[in-house]
């Protein structure tokens, strides 16, 4: 018979005294196969209550504010966001469309900002070894521990329409500095036979100072600023952040500050003249502006 088979097979006693139970008290209908969903879920939510959550989430207001309006667990709450896709509240935003441009010629517009590393010391730490690097730290007056390593700033500008880069790390991200890396990176440019007509930065403190306003008048450069909360307007130089971190900040292991800041120049004359760009139909920085050149 099946049960007999079916008994044979099953290497635990307990599973053939569940099987032959079953067969005795519901014949050969008891064999089929049943669902293994539990018959109870303690930590499941009624309908109503998920329905809540979500309907106060979408009124923008946060797990603390769910859980006291509802009574419940922040932690349940918190949970139950995540299970139904709003955990965070940009969540609730439509998605933007791309904000794809690009300036005809070069020097129409040059993006600049700031990227902050920390300072190498001690050797390399955990991006490149895999384990921690422990900084030596210092207590203020106020009684907080704070490290000693600091930062460093790397402040990059890009030309719009060939992705030509300068970049210098600097010690700071104060006006003067700003000010002076753009009048540095406009001559440079200059020296490429691209004349800047406009520059665009975000909304940082630096670029909105008189000096760096100063600065823009007397180079003759139109300064466009980002939308608040919006750095895809200046999309082109952030994505030259992140290939600048990870080819050349964090793509090699450096023993110190120095060494890495030694790298940069012939990191970036690779970018410049012979690395290839997805976004210019795989030509070098320089090629495109030799073949813009050509074409204007």
């Amino acid at each position: 018979m099946k049960i007999h088979r079916r008994a044979r097979t099953c290497q635990n006693s307990k599973t053939v005294a569940k099987w032959l139970a079953r067969w005795r008290t519901e014949g050969e209908a008891g064999l089929a196969d049943r669902s293994s969903a539990p018959k109870s879920s303690p930590a499941r939510l009624p309908e109503d209550r998920i329905a809540a959550i979500e309907a106060l989430r979408r009124l923008r207001m946060t797990a603390a504010e769910i859980a006291e309006c509802l009574g419940m667990a922040l932690s349940t709450v918190s949970r139950w966001l995540k299970k139904i896709g709003l955990g965070r509240l940009s969540r609730l935003d439509p998605p933007e469309p791309p904000n794809r441009y690009e300036r005809a010629r070069p020097g129409e517009l040059i993006h600049v900002d700031i990227k902050k590393l920390g300072r190498i010391v001690g050797g390399a730490g955990h991006r490149q070894l895999g384990r921690p690097r422990s900084n030596p730290t210092r207590v203020d007056g106020s009684g907080v521990a704070r490290a000693r390593v600091g930062w460093e700033y790397v402040h990059v500008c890009v030309d719009d329409a060939t992705r030509l880069a300068y970049v210098e790390v600097l010690a700071n991200e104060r006006g003067p500095t700003a000010a002076g890396f753009l009048r540095r990176a406009v001559e440079w440019f200059a020296g490429m036979g691209i004349t800047a007509e406009a520059v665009m930065s975000d909304n940082g403190s630096c670029y909105r100072s008189g000096i760096h306003a100063n600065a823009c008048r007397e180079l003759g450069l139109r300064h466009l600023r980002t939308q608040p909360y919006r750095p895809r307007t200046n999309g082109k130089a952030e994505r030259f952040i992140q290939t600048l971190q990870n080819r050349w900040a964090y793509g090699a292991i450096y023993g110190t500050s120095a060494e890495r800041t030694a790298a940069l120049p012939g990191w970036l004359n690779h970018y410049n003249f012979t690395r290839r760009h997805g976004s210019l139909a795989h030509k070098a920085p320089a090629a495109r502006l030799a073949e813009l050149k050509t074409t204007s």
